[in-house]
Protein backbone atom coordinates (compact mmCIF):
# COMPACT_ATOMS: atom_id res chain seq x y z
CA UNK A 1 0.00 0.00 0.00
CA UNK A 2 1.18 3.49 -0.68
CA UNK A 3 2.08 6.43 1.66
CA UNK A 4 -0.07 8.06 -0.28
CA UNK A 5 -3.23 5.58 0.45
CA UNK A 6 -2.01 5.37 4.41
CA UNK A 7 -2.60 9.25 4.70
CA UNK A 8 -5.32 9.11 2.82
CA UNK A 9 -7.11 7.14 4.57
CA UNK A 10 -6.82 8.82 8.64
CA UNK A 11 -7.68 11.97 6.60
CA UNK A 12 -11.06 10.56 5.58
CA UNK A 13 -11.51 9.01 9.26
CA UNK A 14 -11.03 12.56 10.66
CA UNK A 15 -13.54 14.15 8.05
CA UNK A 16 -15.76 11.17 9.11
CA UNK A 17 -15.50 12.19 12.77
CA UNK A 18 -15.33 15.70 12.47
CA UNK A 19 -18.89 15.63 10.23
CA UNK A 20 -20.49 13.44 13.32
CA UNK A 21 -19.32 15.44 15.57
CA UNK A 22 -20.16 18.48 14.56
CA UNK A 23 -22.00 18.48 11.30
CA UNK A 24 -24.73 19.05 12.36
CA UNK A 25 -24.00 22.64 14.38
CA UNK A 26 -22.28 23.55 10.87
CA UNK A 27 -25.72 22.74 9.01
CA UNK A 28 -27.71 24.91 11.59
CA UNK A 29 -25.28 27.61 11.09
CA UNK A 30 -25.21 27.32 7.00
CA UNK A 31 -28.84 27.05 6.66
CA UNK A 32 -29.04 30.19 9.01
CA UNK A 33 -26.98 32.27 6.89
CA UNK A 34 -29.21 30.73 3.80
CA UNK A 35 -32.36 32.10 5.06
CA UNK A 36 -30.83 35.40 6.10
CA UNK A 37 -30.06 36.05 2.37
CA UNK A 38 -32.60 34.69 0.88
CA UNK A 39 -35.99 34.30 2.70
CA UNK A 40 -37.87 37.59 3.21
CA UNK A 41 -38.81 38.39 7.40
CA UNK A 42 -36.33 35.58 8.32
CA UNK A 43 -34.88 37.60 10.59
CA UNK A 44 -38.00 38.97 12.94
CA UNK A 45 -38.80 38.06 16.16
CA UNK A 46 -41.86 36.73 15.61
CA UNK A 47 -40.38 34.33 13.04
CA UNK A 48 -37.84 33.15 15.55
CA UNK A 49 -40.22 32.28 18.19
CA UNK A 50 -42.42 30.52 15.87
CA UNK A 51 -39.25 28.32 14.68
CA UNK A 52 -38.47 27.66 18.42
CA UNK A 53 -41.64 26.69 19.40
CA UNK A 54 -42.43 24.73 17.11
CA UNK A 55 -39.31 22.98 17.47
CA UNK A 56 -39.94 22.54 20.76
CA UNK A 57 -41.82 19.49 20.95
CA UNK A 58 -39.36 17.44 18.99
CA UNK A 59 -36.36 18.53 20.94
CA UNK A 60 -38.60 17.19 24.23
CA UNK A 61 -39.37 13.74 22.32
CA UNK A 62 -35.77 13.64 21.02
CA UNK A 63 -34.32 13.65 24.21
CA UNK A 64 -35.96 10.39 25.45
CA UNK A 65 -35.22 8.70 21.60
CA UNK A 66 -31.65 9.29 22.46
CA UNK A 67 -31.97 7.95 25.58
CA UNK A 68 -33.30 4.61 24.62
CA UNK A 69 -30.67 4.99 21.35
CA UNK A 70 -28.37 5.27 23.56
CA UNK A 71 -28.94 1.46 25.08
CA UNK A 72 -28.96 0.16 21.46
CA UNK A 73 -32.91 0.42 21.10
CA UNK A 74 -35.51 2.45 19.81
CA UNK A 75 -39.24 3.29 20.74
CA UNK A 76 -41.24 3.92 17.95
CA UNK A 77 -44.71 4.59 20.09
CA UNK A 78 -44.20 8.21 20.94
CA UNK A 79 -46.03 9.69 18.75
CA UNK A 80 -48.79 7.10 19.98
CA UNK A 81 -48.47 8.35 23.66
CA UNK A 82 -48.27 11.52 22.44
CA UNK A 83 -52.25 11.00 21.10
CA UNK A 84 -53.28 9.27 24.65
CA UNK A 85 -51.64 11.93 26.46
CA UNK A 86 -54.35 14.62 24.28
CA UNK A 87 -57.05 12.61 24.80
CA UNK A 88 -56.61 12.22 28.69
CA UNK A 89 -56.45 16.12 28.63
CA UNK A 90 -59.89 16.64 28.25
CA UNK A 91 -61.15 14.01 30.74
CA UNK A 92 -59.41 15.94 34.03
CA UNK A 93 -59.04 19.24 32.73
CA UNK A 94 -62.04 19.89 34.94
CA UNK A 95 -59.99 18.88 38.34
CA UNK A 96 -57.42 21.66 37.17
CA UNK A 97 -54.72 21.96 34.62
CA UNK A 98 -52.49 20.18 37.15
CA UNK A 99 -53.93 17.11 37.75
CA UNK A 100 -54.79 16.63 33.80
CA UNK A 101 -51.14 16.93 33.34
CA UNK A 102 -50.32 14.64 35.80
CA UNK A 103 -52.47 12.35 34.21
CA UNK A 104 -51.15 12.56 30.98
CA UNK A 105 -47.48 11.83 32.60
CA UNK A 106 -48.52 8.87 34.38
CA UNK A 107 -50.19 7.56 31.02
CA UNK A 108 -46.71 8.18 29.53
CA UNK A 109 -45.06 6.32 32.52
CA UNK A 110 -47.28 3.59 32.02
CA UNK A 111 -46.52 2.99 28.46
CA UNK A 112 -42.30 3.21 28.88
CA UNK A 113 -43.25 0.70 31.65
CA UNK A 114 -44.81 -1.66 29.44
CA UNK A 115 -42.47 -1.12 26.25
CA UNK A 116 -39.75 -1.41 28.57
CA UNK A 117 -40.70 -4.55 30.21
CA UNK A 118 -41.07 -6.44 27.35
CA UNK A 119 -37.47 -5.69 26.07
CA UNK A 120 -36.04 -5.90 29.28
CA UNK A 121 -37.87 -8.51 30.88
CA UNK A 122 -39.12 -10.96 28.01
CA UNK A 123 -36.42 -9.92 25.60
CA UNK A 124 -38.51 -8.60 22.52
CA UNK A 125 -36.99 -6.49 19.98
CA UNK A 126 -36.99 -2.84 21.01
CA UNK A 127 -38.71 -2.18 17.48
CA UNK A 128 -41.05 -4.91 17.82
CA UNK A 129 -42.16 -4.13 21.27
CA UNK A 130 -42.88 -0.33 20.84
CA UNK A 131 -44.12 -1.07 17.22
CA UNK A 132 -47.29 -2.79 18.76
CA UNK A 133 -48.10 0.54 21.03
CA UNK A 134 -47.46 2.46 17.70
CA UNK A 135 -49.90 0.81 16.26
CA UNK A 136 -52.59 0.47 19.62
CA UNK A 137 -51.56 3.26 21.78
CA UNK A 138 -53.34 5.63 19.02
CA UNK A 139 -55.93 3.34 18.70
CA UNK A 140 -56.60 3.39 22.72
CA UNK A 141 -56.36 7.36 21.76
CA UNK A 142 -59.13 7.51 19.67
CA UNK A 143 -61.05 5.61 21.54
CA UNK A 144 -60.97 6.84 24.92
CA UNK A 145 -61.87 10.50 22.96
CA UNK A 146 -64.66 8.76 21.23
CA UNK A 147 -62.75 9.87 18.01
CA UNK A 148 -63.60 13.49 18.18
CA UNK A 149 -61.70 16.58 18.49
CA UNK A 150 -62.48 18.47 21.31
CA UNK A 151 -62.22 22.23 21.94
CA UNK A 152 -60.48 22.95 25.06
CA UNK A 153 -60.96 26.80 27.11
CA UNK A 154 -59.00 26.55 30.00
CA UNK A 155 -56.79 29.43 30.13
CA UNK A 156 -54.13 28.32 32.75
CA UNK A 157 -53.90 25.30 30.43
CA UNK A 158 -53.76 26.96 27.39
CA UNK A 159 -51.01 29.16 28.49
CA UNK A 160 -48.50 26.09 28.29
CA UNK A 161 -48.78 26.38 25.02
CA UNK A 162 -49.12 30.46 24.14
CA UNK A 163 -47.65 31.89 27.17
CA UNK A 164 -44.07 33.60 27.82
CA UNK A 165 -41.71 33.72 31.09
CA UNK A 166 -39.54 37.21 30.34
CA UNK A 167 -40.41 37.21 26.77
CA UNK A 168 -39.05 33.40 25.77
CA UNK A 169 -42.13 30.91 25.01
CA UNK A 170 -42.87 28.82 27.42
CA UNK A 171 -42.79 25.53 25.46
CA UNK A 172 -39.13 26.72 24.58
CA UNK A 173 -37.88 27.45 28.51
CA UNK A 174 -39.80 23.76 29.33
CA UNK A 175 -37.85 22.11 26.11
CA UNK A 176 -34.16 23.94 27.20
CA UNK A 177 -34.58 22.71 31.36
CA UNK A 178 -35.33 19.09 29.78
CA UNK A 179 -32.47 19.56 27.54
CA UNK A 180 -30.26 20.56 30.20
CA UNK A 181 -31.51 17.91 33.04
CA UNK A 182 -30.43 14.98 30.55
CA UNK A 183 -27.23 16.39 29.66
CA UNK A 184 -26.46 16.28 33.26
CA UNK A 185 -28.12 12.79 33.75
CA UNK A 186 -25.99 11.47 30.71
CA UNK A 187 -22.71 13.16 31.72
CA UNK A 188 -22.69 13.42 35.76
CA UNK A 189 -24.75 10.26 36.72
CA UNK A 190 -23.77 6.58 37.54
CA UNK A 191 -27.46 5.54 35.63
CA UNK A 192 -25.66 7.75 32.54
CA UNK A 193 -22.59 5.91 32.99
CA UNK A 194 -24.66 2.36 33.26
CA UNK A 195 -26.91 3.41 30.15
CA UNK A 196 -23.31 4.03 28.10
CA UNK A 197 -22.36 1.20 29.00
CA UNK A 198 -25.65 -1.05 28.17
CA UNK A 199 -25.28 0.71 24.97
CA UNK A 200 -21.69 -0.49 24.34
CA UNK A 201 -22.13 -4.10 25.57
CA UNK A 202 -24.93 -5.86 26.96
CA UNK A 203 -23.31 -9.04 27.76
CA UNK A 204 -20.88 -7.34 29.30
CA UNK A 205 -22.46 -5.17 31.44
CA UNK A 206 -24.71 -8.09 33.06
CA UNK A 207 -21.34 -9.85 33.77
CA UNK A 208 -20.25 -6.78 35.20
CA UNK A 209 -22.89 -6.90 37.86
CA UNK A 210 -24.70 -3.77 36.24
CA UNK A 211 -28.24 -3.21 36.72
CA UNK A 212 -29.42 -4.02 33.12
CA UNK A 213 -32.74 -4.31 33.21
CA UNK A 214 -33.24 -1.64 35.39
CA UNK A 215 -31.50 0.91 33.10
CA UNK A 216 -33.33 -0.43 29.93
CA UNK A 217 -37.21 -0.07 31.71
CA UNK A 218 -36.08 3.39 32.51
CA UNK A 219 -34.87 4.91 30.02
CA UNK A 220 -38.25 3.82 28.20
CA UNK A 221 -40.40 4.90 31.03
CA UNK A 222 -38.43 8.03 30.48
CA UNK A 223 -39.27 8.38 27.11
CA UNK A 224 -42.61 7.93 27.66
CA UNK A 225 -42.82 10.38 29.98
CA UNK A 226 -41.25 12.91 27.97
CA UNK A 227 -43.45 11.99 24.71
CA UNK A 228 -46.11 12.70 27.37
CA UNK A 229 -45.12 16.64 28.23
CA UNK A 230 -44.82 16.64 24.51
CA UNK A 231 -48.30 15.51 24.04
CA UNK A 232 -49.26 17.88 26.81
CA UNK A 233 -47.44 20.99 24.91
CA UNK A 234 -48.77 20.17 21.51
CA UNK A 235 -52.45 20.02 22.60
CA UNK A 236 -52.14 23.50 24.97
CA UNK A 237 -50.81 25.64 21.90
CA UNK A 238 -53.46 23.51 19.38
CA UNK A 239 -55.97 24.31 22.23
CA UNK A 240 -57.58 21.19 21.09
CA UNK A 241 -57.35 17.55 21.78
CA UNK A 242 -57.02 15.62 18.51
CA UNK A 243 -55.45 12.40 18.95
CA UNK A 244 -55.91 11.53 15.31
CA UNK A 245 -53.34 13.95 13.98
CA UNK A 246 -50.95 14.90 17.90
CA UNK A 247 -47.64 13.08 17.94
CA UNK A 248 -48.26 11.77 13.83
CA UNK A 249 -44.95 11.05 12.78
CA UNK A 250 -43.29 11.83 15.68
CA UNK A 251 -41.46 9.19 16.20
CA UNK A 252 -39.69 9.22 12.72
CA UNK A 253 -38.67 13.10 13.23
CA UNK A 254 -37.28 12.22 16.73
CA UNK A 255 -35.15 9.52 15.62
CA UNK A 256 -33.73 11.64 12.59
CA UNK A 257 -33.11 14.33 15.00
CA UNK A 258 -30.96 12.11 17.05
CA UNK A 259 -29.12 10.66 14.51
CA UNK A 260 -28.32 13.47 12.81
CA UNK A 261 -27.09 14.97 16.34
CA UNK A 262 -24.70 12.03 16.32
CA UNK A 263 -25.90 9.39 18.52
CA UNK A 264 -25.52 6.07 16.40
CA UNK A 265 -28.15 3.58 16.73
CA UNK A 266 -25.91 1.11 17.40
CA UNK A 267 -25.71 2.37 20.88
CA UNK A 268 -22.95 3.12 23.71
CA UNK A 269 -23.30 6.93 22.98
CA UNK A 270 -25.91 10.11 23.71
CA UNK A 271 -25.44 13.30 22.31
CA UNK A 272 -27.74 15.60 24.14
CA UNK A 273 -26.58 18.92 22.91
CA UNK A 274 -26.71 17.11 19.29
CA UNK A 275 -30.08 16.16 19.52
CA UNK A 276 -31.29 19.58 20.28
CA UNK A 277 -29.78 20.99 17.19
CA UNK A 278 -30.53 18.18 15.26
CA UNK A 279 -34.45 19.12 16.36
CA UNK A 280 -33.90 22.79 15.29
CA UNK A 281 -32.25 21.21 11.90
CA UNK A 282 -35.50 19.65 11.10
CA UNK A 283 -37.11 22.38 12.03
CA UNK A 284 -35.37 25.00 10.05
CA UNK A 285 -35.22 22.82 6.90
CA UNK A 286 -38.73 22.15 6.77
CA UNK A 287 -39.58 25.81 7.72
CA UNK A 288 -37.06 26.49 5.11
CA UNK A 289 -38.84 24.65 1.91
CA UNK A 290 -42.03 25.93 3.11
CA UNK A 291 -41.44 29.71 2.82
CA UNK A 292 -40.03 28.88 -0.65
CA UNK A 293 -43.25 27.00 -1.85
CA UNK A 294 -42.24 24.15 -1.56
CA UNK A 295 -44.63 21.29 -0.49
CA UNK A 296 -44.61 18.89 2.83
CA UNK A 297 -43.31 15.75 0.30
CA UNK A 298 -40.56 17.47 -0.84
CA UNK A 299 -39.32 17.82 3.02
CA UNK A 300 -40.04 14.58 4.16
CA UNK A 301 -37.40 13.42 0.84
CA UNK A 302 -35.11 15.75 2.24
CA UNK A 303 -34.99 14.28 5.83
CA UNK A 304 -35.16 11.47 4.43
CA UNK A 305 -32.10 12.00 2.35
CA UNK A 306 -30.21 13.58 5.56
CA UNK A 307 -31.03 10.23 7.55
CA UNK A 308 -29.37 8.49 5.05
CA UNK A 309 -26.03 10.79 5.05
CA UNK A 310 -25.87 10.84 8.57
CA UNK A 311 -26.53 7.19 8.99
CA UNK A 312 -23.66 6.43 6.29
CA UNK A 313 -21.36 8.94 8.40
CA UNK A 314 -21.72 6.86 11.43
CA UNK A 315 -21.52 3.77 9.78
CA UNK A 316 -18.26 4.85 8.05
CA UNK A 317 -16.75 5.76 11.45
CA UNK A 318 -18.03 2.29 13.13
CA UNK A 319 -16.28 0.68 10.49
CA UNK A 320 -12.79 2.11 11.18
Amino acid sequence: MSSATLTKAPDRAKVTAWLQNYGVYLAVVVLLLFNVVFTENFLSAANFRTQLVQAAPVCIVALGMALVIGTEGIDLSVGSVMAIAAALIPLYLGAGPLMAIIVAVIAGVVSGLFSGYLVAYLGIQPIIATLALLVGGRGLALVIAHGQLVQLHNREFLELGTGDFLGVPIMVIVAGVLAVLAGLVVQRTTFGRHLVAVGGNRAASTLAGLPVKRVLISVYVISGALAAIAGVLATSRLAASDPSDVGLLMELSAITAVVVGGTPLTGGRVRVLGTVFGALLMQLVQATLIKHNLPDSTAQMVQAAIIVVAVYVARERSSR
